[in-house]
């Protein structure tokens, strides 16, 4: 019976490891709850469920010990990678080529990684698709490199105020603030012409389009309180950029 408890428990720990992850990563409730019991299952649990919101996860088995777990989230990202990770695995679990042990190795590899791309690659990314977004809203070229500046130093202060005062409100505010003060800097000295579109193009780095995303997903799910969570966190999130730029526009 320890042997069959102690199993149970290695399990649950996978499985709350693998949700962990994905909705650390960005993953919608949905997937990350079906990759939970798919695993469960996989390792002869079948009784299994499962709820989630943005800040936690809880798992239960009920067969043959009724054991339940808490897990809390504390920090959410967008990790694409991370989630076909634990997928992959998952996947692999189901065919039954891993072992618990392996899965549980599998799993902590990933957790352990750091981030895909270096912090300078993204801030110069978002600068470049700050530019691309501009001539995607029939922005003159003229404006182009105005837009590229903006939106990469207003992506570069979100990234340090998330480090320094961790906050979404915060991060987005600051950054939104840089980009409208640089906008406005750089038109008045004749750099740049339109200022509406070089400030609508360099904000779009910071729009939680992804978190907008799965909040519509997981209402059509019927993922009530994390839709509506996500939905709120997106509002706030968009609200700090809307007021950045309109504390600077209003003097």
């Amino acid at each position: 019976m320890n042997d069959l408890l102690k199993r149970e428990h290695d399990i649950i720990k996978v499985c709350l490891l693998a949700g962990k992850i994905m909705l650390q990563s960005g993953a919608e409730t949905y997937r990350v709850e079906d990759t939970m019991m798919r695993i469960a299952a996989a390792y002869g649990v079948e009784n299994s469920q499962s709820y989630m919101t943005p800040t936690g996860i809880i798992f239960s088995v009920e067969e043959p010990q009724h054991i339940t777990r808490l897990i809390r989230i504390s920090d959410r990202t967008t990790n694409l990678g991370k989630i076909d990770q634990v997928n992959s695995v998952s996947r692999r679990a189901c065919l039954g080529e891993l072992t618990i042990e392996e899965a549980r190795r599998a799993l902590e590899n990933i957790e352990q990684q750091q981030a895909t791309y270096p912090i300078w690659l993204s801030i110069l990314l978002a600068a470049i698709s700050s530019g691309c977004f501009l001539i995607m809203f029939r922005g003159i070229w003229p404006d182009f490199v105005p837009a590229v500046i903006a939106g990469g130093l207003g992506f570069s202060c979100s990234v340090f105020m998330h480090r320094v005062i961790p906050v979404k409100f915060f991060a987005e505010f600051s950054g939104a603030l840089v980009i409208g003060i640089t906008s406005v800097w750089m038109v008045r000295l004749g750099w740049g012409q339109q200022l509406d579109t070089i400030i609508i193009s360099s904000v779009m780095p910071l729009v939680p389009g992804l978190l907008i995303t799965n909040a519509i997903r997981d209402l059509m799910a019927g993922h009530l309180i994390s839709g509506l969570s996500k939905g709120a966190e997106a509002f706030v999130t968009s609200f700090a950029i809307g007021a950045g730029i309109a504390f600077v526009l209003s003097f």
